[in-house]
Parts: structure tokens; sequence; C-alpha cells
């Protein structure tokens, strides 16, 4: 039996006549995190838009824990997505609800736990992610890095199998992100989650990921473990973990195809 909880097979996305994605093909393991990079608008976050359903494939299969999630109707999607946790990028607070209604947002509406019940999963979730006793402020009332941490809190407050992550450390001072990163790893060690981690931050890629998939120019362009990456020669993933500007060095190079013509 295979030990694949996520695969896309052959997968094409596109808008109209824009390819976003083709024939994207990979694997996630249960337990694994796969940190995926490449450009801005290179698809990476149509890839966990297709893993929860908010978008459909033009073409190819996408299974999660062996099940054809095409084949899913709405009440299929919403049970799948039970087992799923998602930290977006802005952290996607409502910004009327305290933080423990945020944190017990999901708890309510997918279980019968009583109102005692709920509590105790919200101040653990909080504690866990090192905001004890904060459910009656508001997110008006926090800090970016602090959002992100009750973003994690909620993603994990149903106790998901897989959790997503899209540029949990945009926007963070270099302190808050490596917080935000030892939540992660923490969050797979004691929950055991498989998880795909869409960023352009390459100390987070190297602190948190088993793996890393390069999606660049519609394609997976490389994909292996960290030390592989390291040593694959690929010229735009040489650029990302270098931190070299590789808008600068693409234009250069048209110039001077464009000069030498």
């Amino acid at each position: 039996m295979s030990d694949n909880v996520i695969e896309f097979q052959q997968v094409n996305m596109a808008f109209g006549k824009k390819e976003i994605l083709n024939e994207v093909s990979f694997t996630v393991e249960k337990g694994e995190t796969l940190a995926v990079i490449g450009p801005s608008g290179s698809g990476k976050s149509t890839i966990l838009r297709l893993l929860i359903g908010l978008l459909e494939p033009s073409g190819g299969k996408i299974l999660i824990n062996g099940q054809d999630v095409s084949l899913f109707d709405e009440d299929h999607w919403n049970s799948l997505r039970q087992k799923m946790g998602m930290v977006f990028q802005y952290s996607a607070l409502f910004d009327f609800l305290t933080v423990g209604e945020n944190v017990a947002f999901g708890l309510r509406q997918h279980t019968e736990l009583n109102e005692a019940e709920i509590q105790k999963i919200v101040a653990e979730r909080l504690e866990q992610v090192g905001l004890p006793g904060t459910q009656s402020a508001y997110p008006a009332e926090l800090s970016g890095g602090m959002k992100k941490r009750v973003s994690l809190a909620r993603a994990t407050a149903l106790q998901p199998e897989i959790v997503l992550y899209d540029e949990p450390t945009a926007g963070l001072d270099p302190i808050m992100s490596e917080n935000i990163n030892d939540l992660i790893v923490k969050t797979r060690e004691t929950m055991g989650v498989t998880s795909i981690l869409v960023t352009h931050d390459m100390h987070s890629v190297f602190k948190v990921a088993d793996r890393i998939a390069l999606l660049y120019d519609t394609r997976i362009a490389a994909i292996g473990t960290v030390a592989e990456m390291r040593n694959n020669p690929h010229p735009v993933l040489q650029q990302f973990i270098n931190g070299q500007n590789m808008l600068h060095d693409i234009e250069g190079g048209r110039a001077k195809n464009e000069r030498n013509q």
C-alpha cells in the first residue's frame, strides 16, 4: 500500500488561454513536508487551491489518501476539508471574532463538542503556539506574527492530517519568522501531519522541509531532498538558493542575446 497522502498525476491548470500548470506530477508521503518554491506567479498557490477544492484541474488527477478528488461532490469535499488545515499568507482571521472564536470556528462548524470541550482545545492550541490567555483579544490588537500563530492554532484545531502553508513567514521579521518555522516543525513532530509549504523564504525551506519542488515555467523543473537540491545545478534553483536577482539575470540575459543577434 502506498504511503503517499497527496499525489499529483500530470495535472494541468489553465485560466482561459493562460497555462498555469503543465503536466505537474509529485507526491507527498505521510508525515512529510514538501516545500514548493518558484517565481511569483508561477502557480504555487494554485496548487494549494486545487488541493482544497477551490479550483478544478483542467486535466490530470489529484489523489488524496488514494482517492481521486475529481469524483468528489461537495459533501465529500466538506468531509475531506475537516482533515485539512490551511495557514494563509495574510492569516485570514475573522476581524469581527475574538482570537478564541477564530480558533473555535471549525470546531463549532464541524463537531458536536460541548462548549467546555471546545474551550479546552482552544486553550491548548493557543498554548502550543505561544499565545496563552489571548482568547478575548481581537485580531486588530495583534501583531503580524501573532496573527500567523493564531492562524496556525485555528488550522490545527481539528487535528488535521494535512496542513497547507501559504507564505507563512511573509512580512515577518527574522526572529518571528524563526518562531513560525519552529512551530511548523513542532506541528509535524507532535501531530504527524503531512504538509505542503509554499514560500519564497529559503531559510524557512531549509529549516522545515524534507523535500523541495521547484515550479518554473508551468512545470516541476526539479524535485528532491534538501541535500539533493542544494547540489542540483538548475540555474533558477541555484538563484533561489543563493539569493540572486533572478529577474535581473533573466532580463540581462535576454538583452545580451538580443545584442548578439
